[in-house]
């Protein structure tokens, strides 16, 4: 009888509310910046997988959107549809929360606790808040979630990570891997292109631009020398493009300087980067510009 063990294998959903450090959770477990991080709420928009790998297991990673009560418009119901996806096909939930984070949606609660499946609440930034604050919150995610496994973690300082790891494998149940072991993510070249473009306008600019912004990779187009990709970035309004845009074209000028060192890095080849400002008004309420920019709708 073999003593070998027993491969596993299954998807850990990453869920909470904005801003309780999800994205740099799921960077940190996975090792690799696959979601783009900045302290503006709704900096997530799609569902991202990150493939951690090991001798006998394959954890899949699923860093979904901050859960929004009440969507306002299209791309937020679509947003939404990430986090119930998520709920639906999770081995293993790991539920992101702080000492002053708000409560999770009534519903969303509701599901996990219904699902059965195991939960890992991963009580994050401690290293942010007073012992009496992190004493608090424990004892309400408690009450809450009476069967659910609570670990005080810093994704920012790496506090912690090893036991969260010990805790998912030790939940994740038997089977063959999902995905090739050389596969580290579910999103194409142009889906992180386009995603550290946006990442750097969520950086650069205030106000309404950001949230009305979306970046759609229009040409791809790799030699052995480097990669031409041509970009478009969608506005609502003429005067989010003259923002973009800036003085004499100086604010885009350093947006594409920015962007493509990183995707330099992310790529490891020199980049050409074209970006063109486009508007098109309530895009967030086109169904069909959502379903090219990857939404479900």
């Amino acid at each position: 009888m073999s003593n070998k063990p027993k491969h596993k294998a299954g998807y850990v959903n990453i869920i909470g509310n904005p801003n309780v450090g999800k994205s740099t959770l799921m960077n940190a477990l996975v090792g690799e910046n696959l979601s783009i991080i900045t302290s503006k709420v709704q900096t997530t928009r799609h569902r991202i997988l990150g493939i951690v790998n090991g001798d006998d297991f394959q954890i899949v990673y699923s860093d979904t959107p901050g859960i929004i009560k009440n969507p306002g418009y299209k791309l937020q119901e679509a947003m939404m549809k990430f986090v119930e996806s998520a709920i639906e096909d999770a081995d293993v939930f790991l539920y992101v929360t702080t000492p002053d984070d708000t409560d999770i949606h009534e519903d969303i609660r509701n599901k996990i606790i219904e699902s059965k499946v195991p939960l890992i609440i991963a009580f994050n930034k401690i290293d942010l808040s007073d012992q009496d604050s992190v004493a608090r919150k424990l004892e309400e995610l408690k009450k809450t979630f009476p069967a659910a496994d609570v670990l005080p973690v810093s994704a920012l300082h790496r506090f912690n990570l090893d036991g969260l790891f010990s805790l998912i494998y030790a939940k994740l149940p038997e089977g063959e891997a999902f995905y090739p072991k050389d596969e580290l993510t579910d999103k194409t070249m142009r889906f992180f292109v386009s995603e550290i473009i946006r990442e750097k306008i969520l950086l650069f600019f205030k106000k309404e631009v950001p949230y009305s912004v979306e970046v759609a990779v229009e040409s791809y187009k790799e030699t052995d020398e480097r990669v031409d990709i041509l970009a478009y970035i969608f506005v609502m309004r003429e005067s989010q493009k003259a923002i973009i845009l800036g003085h004499q074209g100086r604010a885009i000028k350093r947006l594409g300087s920015e962007a493509r060192k990183d995707i330099e890095e992310f790529v490891g080849k020199h980049i050409y980067l074209d970006l063109t400002v486009k508007v098109k008004k309530d895009w967030r309420e086109d169904e069909n510009l959502l379903k090219k920019f990857g939404y479900t709708v």
